[in-house]
């Protein structure tokens, strides 16, 4: 290890796993779920330095034949021993494992009455039917019995081995599985509806004319990429970051810096929520914790260059520790390279003959893609050359759909992408935890919301505007939501450290076009997602307060989320900071999404704001070819 927050090796989970078994407090029958690193305290890794001793504590999650939420093991590499052992409540326990998945579609198939449901539909082989597990908490079946770790199942028919299934629902059929007993309680029948006749295969083969090639791009850096990378540390004009993979989180940031200043400790996808909004029996139970359920990061590609990734590349690998044990690895996890990315500044100054300055503008990029079920996200963290920094969720795959049933479906609702098939309205509310650091101290949050002054002898146009800045100081004072009709933004300021011409050093958080949680804030997602109620949650920094929705949320009904994280109403007037943004899309499907869905965007950017005194990029150098007009004497 060369430092504390170094990804963690294949050796280590080895280790890690052997000492778990030697316990004799877990059983013999223990399926392991995830292994994440145990970062040590803030100051250690602010003052560390190559050669200290250092902690390096790993946590594993699994379950055993206990009847509870599943064990929770700290490991310590440094004495060769568990740490500590818990036990997790029955009300909320650990993430699923994908031996649960692969149950679910197991028992599912061999129950009768599952059988039964799809002879009606003239199904008879279980060869091509694909089995879809989705989390059970939240709406529970009565047939589950209270703290046992349920999933449900929706089915969909192939017409061959490589066929898209999706195109062919089993609608109006859902299995119940209780996975604490390894059965199916209940097959859920609600009644035939005629299975769609259409495919639709996506691949190159499957399509009867492709256009032809688009002219060829080629992203070339003759001189080798201008970022550099040692161990999980990247280095680039100036911005310094190391990167890992969390199995909830996906991709994590850690000590972003700029020119040697500090920014933010640590910035992650804490959790995220996908509720749907239809009467139909098929979706509407579905409110999943996409990455905190089953495990953002343990589902995430290796990347390919020329298609997920383009330019002069550096990838990362993550090991992740699976159910019996064993390391996967996962080549290529993190993708980081650069990008052009259009004009930096530019100015034509009309009084000087034309005179023409343009410079243009780069970004590093820091990717990782994850495929859970139906859906695939990239989460996309970007460094600009100006100092902002940019959260981008791409999201993308196919739609959650049913066959069209005029008796069941509403226009209003559920939206024809076929004359087949139908897919429902529905949301993707993602949280992003932002634990600041701004040049090594307390910080303190302000909102800033811009107000039309009124018609007066001073204002007698009307056209004066006033930026109002308001400091939150506690809790309930920074559960706040976008205004785009007041341009509102939030800035994080250290007091503490200012300008030359007295401005403290801030970065303003500047949301995208984003909506909140559109289900009733006693609905299950209201209670089990209370992040996606707001915008903006702030909260002072403790270590075990890092999940938007709990630490875990398989079968919770709220526990530990944000509501409950700041039902005290701490004082946030100046401290260690943390705040927490939540955006996302509402979704309402569109033929054009059918097969599959083209890229759709959210995210947020942190802009500098007084953490320079001018412009930062006014000394970069003129890139023009010889043959422009620009930059010429």
């Amino acid at each position: 290890m060369k430092h504390p927050l170094d990804q963690i090796t294949v050796d280590e989970i080895t280790t890690a796993v052997e000492l778990c078994r030697s316990s004799s407090s877990i059983m013999d029958d223990a399926l392991f779920v995830n292994i994440s690193l145990v970062e040590p305290d803030k100051e250690i890794i602010r003052n560390f330095e190559e050669g200290d001793d250092c902690p390096r504590n790993l946590k594993i999650r699994g379950i055993d034949s206990n009847e509870d939420g599943g064990f929770v093991a700290i490991v310590d590499l440094q004495t060769n021993q568990v740490k500590s052992l818990d036990r997790v409540s029955k009300n909320a326990q650990v993430t699923y494992s994908m031996t649960e998945v692969f149950m679910t579609q197991e028992l599912t198939k061999a129950d009768e009455r599952y059988q039964e449901a799809l002879k009606k539909r003239g199904i008879t082989d279980m060869s091509m039917v694909q089995i879809d597990p989705w989390p059970a908490g939240g709406i529970v079946h009565e047939s589950i019995e209270p703290g046992h770790r349920a999933l449900k199942a929706i089915s969909f028919l192939r017409e061959n081995e490589t066929d898209n299934a999706y195109a062919k629902p089993i609608t109006g059929v859902i299995s119940h599985v209780d996975l604490t007993l390894q059965k199916v309680t209940h097959v859920e029948d609600h009644g035939v509806v005629e299975m769609p006749k259409a495919h639709a295969r996506y691949d190159a083969d499957s399509q009867p004319k492709l256009r032809e090639q688009p002219k060829k791009i080629d992203i070339t850096q003759p001189d080798g990429p201008g970022f550099e990378v040692e161990g999980n540390l990247i280095s680039w004009e100036g911005w310094q970051v190391r990167a890992s993979v969390n199995p909830d989180e996906g991709p994590v940031l850690h000590q972003l810096s700029l020119d040697g200043r500090p920014i933010l400790h640590r910035v992650a996808l804490s959790d995220m929520v996908v509720p749907y909004g239809t009467a139909d029996p098929m979706h509407s139970w579905k409110a999943v914790h996409d990455g905190t359920e089953y495990g953002f990061g343990t589902l995430v590609n290796s990347l390919t260059l020329g298609c997920d990734c383009l330019g002069e590349i550096h990838y990362m690998d993550a090991n992740m520790l699976m159910f019996d044990g064993s390391v996967n690895t996962i080549e290529s996890a993190i993708c980081i390279h650069e990008e052009d990315y259009g004009i930096q500044w530019k100015h034509m100054d009309m009084n000087m003959l034309g005179a023409n300055e343009v410079r243009r503008s780069r970004r590093l990029v820091i990717s990782s893609i994850a495929t859970i079920g139906n859906y695939d996200y990239g989460l996309f963290w970007y460094l600009y050359l100006d100092g902002t920094f940019q959260c981008e969720v791409k999201l993308t795959g196919i739609v959650g759909i049913s066959a069209y049933d005029e008796k069941v479906h509403r226009k209003d609702q559920d939206f024809r992408i076929s004359d087949e098939l139908v897919a429902p309205i529905h949301q993707h509310l993602f949280c992003v935890r932002l634990d600041w650091d701004l040049e090594g101290g307390n910080n303190q949050l302000f909102e800033s919301n811009v107000e039309a002054l009124p018609i007066s002898d001073d204002n007698p146009h009307g056209m004066q505007l006033s930026a109002v800045a308001t400091h939150l100081k506690t809790e309930s004072q920074a559960k706040r939501d976008v205004s785009s009709s007041s341009s509102r933004v939030w800035k994080v300021i250290n007091a503490n450290k200012t300008s030359s011409f007295g401005l403290p050093v801030g970065y303003k958080l500047l949301p995208g076009n984003t909506p909140t949680l559109l289900a009733h804030p006693d609905s299950p997602p209201g209670k089990r997602a209370s992040f996606a109620k707001h915008n903006l949650w702030a909260t002072p920094f403790h270590q075990d307060e890092q999940a938007a929705g709990g630490e875990y949320s398989v079968m919770h009904s709220g526990e530990g989320g944000l509501d409950d994280i700041t039902s005290s109403n701490r004082d946030i007037s100046e401290c260690d900071l943390v705040t927490w943004h939540t955006f996302g899309v509402t979704h309402t499907p569109r033929p054009e999404d059918w097969p599959v869905m083209p890229v759709e965007y959210c995210g947020f950017h942190l802009i500098p704001v007084g953490f320079f005194e001018k412009n930062p990029t006014i000394n970069l150098p003129p890139s023009c070819n010889s043959n422009s007009k620009s930059n010429k004497d």
